[in-house]
Parts: C-alpha cells; sequence; structure tokens
C-alpha cells in the first residue's frame, strides 16, 4: 500500500501561483511514477502533469509552460508548481503514485477567481 497526503490547495486570483505538495508513505519503493490530476464539476478527471522516478515529466497541453512537477526523492514529496493560474484551473487536484496499481490522494481543493 502506498498513503498519500496533499497540501497546498487554496483560493487564489487569476494570474496568481500556487504550489501543491505531496508526501508519500509505505511501499515508496513500489512507485514508478507520481502525477497530478484533477477534476472540476461535472467534468471527468483528468491528468495535469506525471513524473516518472527517472525524473521524465509530461504535460496535459492545457498547463504546459505554466505548471511545473517536481520530486525529492529524499523527502518521498511530488510537487506541482502552478503559475498564471486561471479560473478554468479551478478543481479538485488529485495526487497519484503507479506503484504499479494506482493509489490516490484525498485531494486539494484549487479554486481561481477572475
Amino acid at each position: 500500500q502506498v498513503q498519500l497526503v496533499e497540501s497546498g490547495g487554496g483560493l487564489v486570483q487569476a494570474g496568481g501561483s500556487l504550489r501543491l505538495s505531496c508526501a508519500a508513505s509505505g511501499r515508496i519503493f513500489s512507485i514508478n511514477a507520481m502525477g497530478w490530476y484533477r477534476q472540476a464539476p461535472g467534468k471527468q478527471r483528468e491528468l495535469v502533469a506525471t513524473i516518472t522516478s527517472g525524473g521524465s515529466s509530461n504535460y496535459a497541453s492545457s498547463v504546459k509552460g505554466r505548471f511545473t512537477i517536481s520530486r525529492d526523492n529524499a523527502k518521498n514529496t511530488v510537487y506541482l508548481q502552478m503559475n498564471s493560474l486561471k479560473p478554468e484551473d479551478t478543481a479538485v487536484y488529485y495526487c497519484n503514485a503507479k506503484a504499479p496499481l494506482n493509489f490516490w490522494g484525498q485531494g486539494t481543493q484549487v479554486t481561481v477567481s477572475s
């Protein structure tokens, strides 16, 4: 089992920044990749960004150039730096770990006001 605890969500004005954190515990040695997904009201959960154990990252086109995913292996933590936030970024953001089964955090709300 892998446990994931997210933090860092909140309310921000358009154009602002937030940084999300996700701390992993448990069978962390089995984690192949980690990432962030989001789900807005009435919409399906969608990929935001992922990063492999080797450090390779991938981004949704809607956030490329604005969001940066990174990881601190010593702290077993993955981060999502979100800049130039837009109202359409409003969603619950979920941390994900593939180990190789999918594990999810509880989610953290990000609200961007216009």
